[in-house]
């Protein structure tokens, strides 16, 4: 006996976070799904491993920004257990000296109490005040889509609003340039702006039990045996899907939701979408120290020197204390973009600068675990659409952040429109 396409479920592959909301928001709605993972734990990019002396380590330091318009809609951040970072960062600058910023977005003027400070201007002072004045004007979705069409990138777009060069290399390129994994700021300014906005308006936070709390919150909703783990598949031809096993499921539409990397192997050539080749790498090197180097201050570390390999630095059991046993502290160092060195090579060079940094009681910092993560984040640079197409044909749709821009915030806003598409 046939069956019947409304009993099918949609099939969704990968369970990341945009096909975790895309089942979501289907179950919501009394359609079956089923989501197959090639991985062993849901999450895709958003995982935590956990030591056997109980540190817990993000694959890539990784943050929530509590105001994504997504995040608000779907997520429950009581069960979260939301702990946040500081607002503002401690600075190391050209010369080796620190300053310390307390909320320059927010409050640009007030962080920025000294004329004399190393950081910039007056007149810089005042360009962020306008800027933090301008997007508040604008919805997210607005920042997004009304200049995703040009071609300015956002180093072009702090140059034509007047920033000295001094702020660019000593805030904006530390700064911004971790957040997008691109130091060189060639990332488009649509999205700047958008990611502007989510610092002054919101909280940098972390799950208590680290960012893979997240993901599994969403697979926790959905009913027992519609996630299927350790199932990586290897065709989809029509409303079939085909496994490494052979095994062949029949669906009633088919959601691609891995990443654009492994996407580009499943969709069709005939697909009007090409996902992004180009990714923005990260390598995370985390340590532990029986002290905290950042005094509990829950202030991310800059690093504004030139050449330098330890780009950012945090203490992320400052801020959650979950992730690192009673009586010791985590420390995530990341450094962006390809390095060219072995994870010895690396790890020499890491100490001998963290050392200069913070001193030499750097020496009592154990390493626990290195992750270099090739696709980290898609290149989002200028010019690129805000939006590629979700619906590929019939009965065949794609989500994830490639498809937009490079955020979990994208990745769960495609999930729900190709839901709501399904839907219709």
């Amino acid at each position: 006996m046939a069956t019947s396409s409304a009993s099918l479920p949609v099939i969704i592959i990968g369970a990341g976070m945009a096909g975790l909301t895309c089942a979501n928001y289907l179950y919501r709605a009394g359609k079956p799904v089923l989501v197959l993972e090639a991985a062993d734990a849901v999450g895709g990019r958003v995982r935590t491993d956990i030591t056997p002396e109980g540190f817990r380590l993000d694959r890539g330091f990784q943050i929530l920004l509590t105001r994504y318009p997504e995040v608000q809609r779907l997520m429950d951040y009581g069960a979260l257990d939301l702990r946040a970072f500081q607002s503002g960062a401690v600075i190391q600058l050209h010369n080796g000296r620190e300053t310390t910023l307390i909320n320059p977005l927010r409050k640009p003027l007030a962080a920025f109490e000294a004329l004399t400070s190393p950081i910039g201007s007056l007149a810089d002072k005042l360009r962020i005040a306008n800027m933090v004045r301008h997007v508040s004007k604008y919805t997210a979705g607005q920042l997004l889509s009304r200049n995703s069409s040009n071609q300015e990138d956002t180093l072009a777009y702090l140059c034509r609003n007047g920033f000295s060069e001094r702020i660019i290399d000593t805030f904006f390129r530390p700064f911004f340039g971790g957040v997008f994994l691109d130091r060189q700021l060639r990332t488009a300014a649509n999205f700047f702006e958008f990611v502007f906005q989510q610092f002054v308006v919101g909280d940098a936070a972390v799950p208590n039990l680290g960012i893979q709390v997240i993901p599994e919150q969403l697979a926790a909703r959905l009913p027992t045996g519609s996630v299927r783990l350790n199932s990586p598949v290897s065709a989809v031809e029509g409303t079939h899907v085909r496994l490494w096993t052979d095994e062949v499921l029949e669906a009633s539409a088919v959601v691609i939701a891995t990443d654009g990397a492994a996407a580009q192997q499943l969709l069709p050539t005939s697909s009007p979408s090409t996902p992004t080749s180009e990714w923005r790498k990260t390598t995370c090197t985390y340590f532990a120290a029986p002290y905290s180097p950042g005094h509990g201050d829950k202030l991310l570390r800059l690093n504004a020197m030139p050449g330098a390999l330890a780009h950012n630095v945090v203490f992320p059991s400052d801020a959650a204390p979950g992730y690192a046993p009673t009586g010791q502290t985590l420390i995530s160092v990341n450094t962006h973009g390809a390095h060219g060195l072995t994870e010895e090579e690396l790890l020499n060079r890491l100490r001998a600068e963290l050392a200069a940094w913070f001193g030499p009681a750097t020496a009592q910092w154990q390493h626990l675990r290195t992750y270099e993560i090739v696709h980290a984040l898609p290149a989002y640079p200028a010019g690129q659409p805000y939006r590629q197409s979700l619906r590929l044909a019939d009965n065949l749709y794609q989500c994830g952040d490639y498809t937009a821009y490079p955020s979990l915030n994208a990745a769960m806003a495609t999930g729900r429109e190709v839901a709501e598409m399904l839907l219709v």
